[in-house]
């Protein structure tokens, strides 16, 4: 069967999620061929060649991306099936342009549907294919969910992009190239605002080091200087991750990373620093979320501000630099807490660590999600919005409503401007004070720091925030 695989988005790195269920398909005798919409042209000719198009679907972002794809595809060809594979994957399943939904250990439902499609191709009578799914044994109970251990093959990249075209890591004023892989899949916490938890339930997946380490090997063969190790937490099975980045540093002495891990973790795992600073870590990603303790509690965040505060001195006692992600809007959010996350980033050094769409971030409630079994969230929540594909909500703190618009419209318009991020933090943190009736903060010390040696990476999104305008209209490009 002739199977495209599309990525709308993925955080700026060169598709993981169709390397890998290329290397599965083409092993099952698919012929694969591959497309990515955040760096490529949309390309009508590729719909007319499939016989089953399969959209990677990790984040809200592509999955409010796919499903416009999938409307280009079935306006094109009503008959052509269309998967949603991925951690929101389920999110798509209500929709009539989804034929297919798999989500968590997705390789194995991918393969059964293609084979399907191709002995419907060749005339047998094939069953309607249901969204339930078991894989050895295990199931979860949920519709169109695999949680069962895989045989995991070599990423297939021939066919992307080059490593050119994606997100690069900005350090020391040069700019390298990135690679990005996972060492496990899932999560063993259940952090209610997160979607790997709706899909997981606290389990992982472990990706065998020597598919990591040779996946990394034919990245770094690309001209990767430097590797994303996205799993969603990397700390979960520690033991595992540092064998991983042990490997990783014998045979690419050279090379850096950076990981992503909760605040607990850094505290719990102090001892581990040193030795992820020693093999190449250069910044570690944790969600902060807020420093409000009580929301901090809703989220069952497992830490406090004063823990987020600590884990920023343990990490720079190694060399490693922090970079939070924030979540400044939720219900229960108030003007002062946005200026308590200003403040906190000014006091600690962090203008040059946190990308400044991350001051706007308003919180995602999709089906499924574990907010909706928090008690003091029912008086603020609304209906489903379909388009959206989240609940609506509103603020306890009306302010914040015109806050967040306010603060969107600074760090939009501060980017399409060039201003640099220091300048519009500063934009931000004047206008998150106004709104607090505070007075303007100086600004002086801030743009004097020179932020540009702080390591980041040049992509400024998120997985859990709304696409913009432009990513919405690429389809049309």
């Amino acid at each position: 069967m002739r199977v495209l695989l599309v990525s709308t988005y993925e955080l700026g790195h060169q598709p993981l999620h169709v390397a890998s269920p290329a290397a599965a398909l083409e092993a099952e005798g698919h012929e694969v061929r591959t497309l990515d919409i955040s760096v490529q042209e949309w390309d009508p000719p590729l719909i007319d060649w499939a016989e089953g198009v399969a959209f990677s679907v990790p984040m809200h972002t592509a999955t409010r991306l796919a499903l416009k794809g999938a409307e280009a595809v079935k306006a094109a060809r009503p008959d052509l099936s269309v998967s949603f594979y991925g951690l929101y994957a389920q999110t798509g399943a209500g929709s009539s342009l989804v034929d297919h939904v798999m989500a968590g250990e997705y390789e194995p439902g991918l393969i059964d549907w293609a084979n399907g499609q191709s002995r419907r191709i060749l005339g047998e009578v094939v069953p309607p294919q249901g969204h339930n799914y078991t894989q050895n044994g295990q199931s979860s109970g949920r519709s169109g969910v695999a949680l069962g251990r895989q045989p995991f093959r070599l990423p297939v990249r021939s066919g992307l992009p080059p490593l050119e075209k994606y997100a690069h890591l900005a350090t020391d004023g040069t700019e390298r190239r990135v690679g990005y892989v996972e060492a496990s899949h899932g999560c063993a916490h259940r952090c209610r605002h997160c979607p790997v938890p709706v899909v997981y339930d606290g389990r992982t997946r472990r990706v065998p080091v020597d598919v990591v380490l040779d996946d990394i090997a034919q990245l770094v063969a690309m001209g990767a200087e430097h590797v994303t190790i996205g799993d969603p937490d990397f700390l979960n099975r520690w033991a595992h991750s540092m064998q991983v980045v042990e490997e990783l540093h014998a045979r690419f002495p050279n090379l850096t990373y950076d990981v992503t891990t909760k605040v607990e973790h850094i505290l719990k795992h102090q001892d581990l620093l040193a030795d992820l600073a020693r093999t190449g870590c250069i910044f570690v990603v944790s969600a902060f979320e807020i420093l409000n303790d009580v929301v901090l509690g809703y989220l069952d965040k497992g830490h406090t501000a004063g823990e987020a505060a600590r884990a920023i001195e343990l990490l720079r006692v190694h060399g490693i630099e922090p970079r939070p992600s924030w979540l400044p809007f939720m219900p229960w959010t108030s003007v002062e807490d946005v200026v308590d996350i200003v403040e906190f980033i000014a006091e600690h050094d962090l203008v040059g660590n946190v990308d400044p769409v991350q001051l706007t971030i308003r919180l995602l409630i999709p089906p499924g999600s574990l907010m909706l079994d928090v008690p003091e969230i029912a008086p603020y929540l609304g209906d489903y919005d379909p388009a959206a594909l989240s609940y609506a909500w509103r603020a306890e703190d009306p302010r914040c409503e015109d806050l967040q618009k306010i603060l969107t419209r600074i760090v939009e318009n501060g980017q399409a401007e060039g201003s640099s991020d220091a300048e519009i933090f500063c934009d931000v943190r004047d206008a998150a004070r106004s709104a607090a009736g505070l007075s303007s903060a100086d600004r002086s010390e801030i743009l004097e720091r020179s932020d540009s040696l702080k390591p980041r990476l040049t992509e400024p999104w998120f997985c859990c925030a709304e696409p913009t305008d432009v990513q919405l209209s690429s389809l049309g490009r």
